[in-house]
């Protein structure tokens, strides 16, 4: 499947070819971008938010509370944010195009 990566600015736009469950955090580093993960994928910070097209929002499953709850906490959320270490690409899904914040909050302080 294929994936989108758009720069925070708009600017720029990568694409990627990414394997059906691929996790999107792993996809995104892997191409360089600019998604730091500091939890490495537990689920504990929001340092791996993006923001998914509105097109491809809805491809995707629920965001769980504890998902949600971490987003009330990432910058820059918007209706369509989620955390990519929660995203597990679906070959169904053909392809998804996500942007990468402008900043990224770790409210842990790691």
């Amino acid at each position: 499947m294929r994936v989108r990566f758009v720069s925070a600015d708009g600017d720029s736009v990568r694409e990627v070819e990414a394997t059906t469950g691929d996790r999107l955090l792993e996809v995104a580093q892997a191409d360089g971008q600019p998604l730091e993960g500091t939890c490495e994928g537990q689920m504990a910070c929001s340092t791996c938010h993006v923001i998914v097209d509105p097109a491809d929002f809805d491809k995707l499953p629920a965001a769980s509370a504890d998902e949600d709850d971490l987003l009330d906490l990432a910058a820059h959320v918007t209706r369509t944010s989620r955390l990519s270490c929660q995203i597990w690409l679906q070959e169904d899904w053909g392809s998804l195009t996500v942007r990468v914040p402008a900043e990224a909050r770790d409210m842990q302080g790691r």
